[in-house]
């Protein structure tokens, strides 16, 4: 496998990049306050799924010790650490919150996972590494904060050695009627509310998850997620709706 900080063009213009800048900086301004508290909150607010979708995310994963995995949008490295311990792999944890890696680092350091979990700052859009220079790869709640999931797909799938995995998490809109009336009473009533309890820094998540996530599932639903990412030279694409609709599952084997 290639050295894997060498950046690479990824045939994206100036005027996405400067659109992508806009979306990264909207998602670093609600996250940078929330990192010490955010797993906490982010297990509570979603009812416990959160937690149970990562185990999932990391159970398509089919890594071996000798391995080396990049997690995307690693945030304060609980995907990452899940990886580690469960697969015994090596693992890159990207993310564009200086604040998120600060926390990464302090939780990997108590885990005592320094050794096998390294921690970088980059962006999905332009990953600072070479072609196939990981064996797998997920992403967490990633595609809603850049302008071109399409391009972000295939930026994903550039990294990773054919036969590697990819796999990403992603909160969707439940598609049944009964559910997606219970869904929509709580991000547009409950969810802020909860957060305005929590934090004034809670509370703008809890305005904004609800119409990002409606906007995402309306032009990406798992059906278009699936032939994404097909696109992006992926076979045997499967997806898996979680909790009733409320989260989706990903993944697919790099051709």
């Amino acid at each position: 496998m290639q050295q894997p900080y060498t950046r690479r063009g990824d045939g994206i213009d100036v005027a996405d990049r400067l659109t992508g800048s806009s979306h990264e900086l909207r998602a670093k301004d609600l996250f940078a306050p929330l990192a010490q508290t955010y797993d906490r909150y982010a297990s509570l607010l979603s009812f416990g799924q959160d937690p149970r979708w990562r185990r999932f995310l990391v159970s398509r994963i089919p890594a071996r010790p000798s391995d080396r995995v990049l997690d995307v949008a690693t945030g304060t490295a609980a995907v990452a650490m899940k990886l580690a311990r469960s697969k015994g792999c090596r693992v890159v944890g990207l993310d564009q919150s200086a604040e998120m890696l600060a926390e990464a680092r302090r939780r990997v350091a108590a885990a005592g996972l320094a050794e096998r979990i390294e921690l970088v700052e980059g962006t999905a859009l332009e990953l600072p590494f070479a072609d196939a220079s990981f064996d797998h790869l997920t992403a967490t709640y990633l595609l809603r904060y850049v302008p071109d999931p399409d391009a972000a797909a295939r930026e994903l799938a550039r990294v990773v050695a054919p036969g590697g995995t990819v796999a990403m998490l992603e909160f969707a809109v439940p598609h049944r009627l009964a559910t997606r009336a219970l869904w929509e009473s709580w991000v547009r009533v409950g969810l802020p509310a909860a957060g305005r309890v929590i934090s004034p820094g809670w509370h703008d998540v809890g305005r904004f998850l609800g119409p990002s996530i409606r906007d995402f599932g309306t032009r990406f639903p798992p059906e278009r997620l699936a032939t994404t990412f097909a696109a992006a030279r992926l076979r045997d694409v499967r997806v898996r709706r979680l909790s009733l609709g409320g989260g989706v599952v990903l993944w697919g084997t790099r051709e």
